[in-house]
């Protein structure tokens, strides 16, 4: 035993967000665990994912809800003993609404996003066609889709408008594709990679010649379970008390396991013949290996002086954000019925919102009885103006957009701002060659990982996955 203890490695942690959280934990599931130190720079952990409760409301400050159909995070769910925490998405409010401009923009309504359209695959013509989102032309163009011949240069990457308008037109990318795109990544769809953020519907145009044609196939092979409009809101889930409890239960996992929490600024990394040396404001920890969970940029500073290849390949990686707007209304002073997830406005709309999600709608418990939760989003690659205007500026433009849409006549009861300006990496074109550099650099450095969202995923599944593999670099 006093043998076993002597050779126990130490491993570091460098941010204790969800990705830095979720290689420790995996950590402490090896069959010989490692003595684990998370250094966190704030005064919690846990990064964006944070759930404020305020009375009877419930908001979250970033993400709301998670994929269930990848296995990473019910798996941890599951390991963690929360799973009957889970909750899904209101089945009446399974869908997503889309507004819809007159001629003038300033009228229009919200229609449904045609059922069997997911993201940029229309899995179904028919209710496409008798939806009203697209003028007659644009429909047809669409209906046509399985038409276009496949791309030839398929090795080289191509921005997700250039392939939305080769294979479904230009009306259909900025009045549907272009908003539920800015919903999920708040970038430029004329710099987003393909390759990076959407390579399955790549594979679909390579395989079967056709989105229309892959979307079916795909819904086929999933039993039919395509039965929502805009993206699969069935199989999202979160928890009864909001996303904190992921958080919480990770925390209370990883301190009862004896994981040491070091709220501290890391200065620098450093590396001997045999270990890291991690500087801190006033200490530095020795250790067997290190794992960043921290932003690109961040990362990219820390790792300057042992791998300056790494640093300058991460510096590379850009970033943009949005606001979160979490408004409280009486249920009376919204005209529309919010029966939805919650609607998209496309950017040729000529409104400042990019989104919005109607969270008492999703979930139950976000907002007392009689009153509303509505949650938008605000700013994003195509909109960085938004950063210089202050609270109160971001919140009048966003009533303004509410009062259009969804027949808002009244003021809020309860209001937060939450302002994430330098939180979402961008998959611009050509980061699968640029991410290839970086893990090339990365395996160069001895027991070290990346992890977080700047990398192979945006999602929370992809996040946890990004963690245990980190993790798993860092194990000797």
């Amino acid at each position: 035993m006093a043998n076993r203890l002597k050779n126990k490695q130490h491993i570091v942690l460098i941010g204790g967000g969800l990705a830095g959280l979720s290689a420790a934990e995996w950590l402490l599931r090896q069959e010989l665990p490692p003595k684990v130190t998370i250094v966190e720079s704030s005064d919690r952990l846990g990064g964006v994912i944070e759930t404020v409760s305020q009375g009877e409301w419930l908001i979250e400050r970033s993400a709301d809800s998670f994929l269930s159909v990848r296995p990473e995070g019910i798996e941890l769910v599951e390991r963690l003993g929360i799973t009957k925490e889970l909750i899904s998405i209101n089945p009446e409010a399974r869908r997503a609404l889309i507004w819809s401009s007159q001629k003038g923009g300033e009228s229009g309504s919200l229609l449904p996003v045609p059922r069997g359209f997911r993201l940029l695959a229309p899995g179904r013509i028919i209710p496409f066609l008798r939806s009203n989102i697209l003028s007659c032309s644009g429909r047809l163009r669409v209906a046509g889709e399985r038409f276009i011949p496949r791309r030839s240069h398929k090795d080289l990457d191509e921005s997700l408008e250039s392939f939305v308008v080769r294979r479904l037109g230009q009306e259909a990318f900025d009045k549907l594709v272009q908003p539920l795109v800015s919903g999920i990544w708040t970038a430029d769809p004329k710099k987003l990679s393909m390759a990076a953020a959407c390579p399955e519907f790549l594979k679909m145009e390579q395989e079967w010649g056709s989105l229309t044609k892959g979307e079916k196939k795909r819904a086929a092979q999933a039993n039919g379970t395509c039965d929502s409009s805009g993206a699969r809101y069935g199989q999202f889930v979160s928890f009864k008390r909001g996303m904190q409890t992921l958080i919480d239960a990770l925390e209370a996992r990883l301190r009862n396991a004896g994981v040491l929490v070091v709220q501290d600024h890391v200065r620098s990394l450093q590396r001997d013949s045999s270990e890291w040396q991690v500087v801190l404001g006033n200490q530095s920890i020795r250790a067997n290996g290190v794992v960043l969970g921290v932003p690109a940029s961040t990362a990219a500073t820390m790792v300057s002086t042992v791998s300056p290849n790494l640093s300058a390949e991460l510096k590379k990686i850009e970033f943009s954000g949005a606001a979160v707007v979490s408004l409280g209304f009486d249920r009376r002073d919204v005209s529309h019925a919010l029966q939805a997830a919650g609607m998209i406005i496309p950017k040729v709309a000529g409104k400042r919102i990019l989104a919005a999600s109607f969270s008492s709608s999703k979930f139950p418990g976000r907002a007392p009885s009689g009153a509303v939760l509505i949650r938008t989003f605000i700013g994003g690659a195509l909109d960085m103006s938004i950063t210089s205007l202050t609270d109160e500026q971001v919140i009048e433009k966003v009533l303004v957009d509410l009062r259009t849409t969804i027949g808002l006549h009244g003021s809020p009861s309860i209001v937060q701002v939450d302002r994430w300006h330098r939180s979402m990496p961008q998959y611009n074109l050509g980061h699968v060659e640029r991410i290839k550099k970086i893990r090339q650099a990365e395996a160069k450095l001895p027991s070290f990982g990346l992890a977080g969202s700047a990398y192979e995923g945006v999602g929370i599944p992809q996040v946890i996955l990004s963690g245990q593999t980190a993790a798993a670099r860092v194990i000797k």
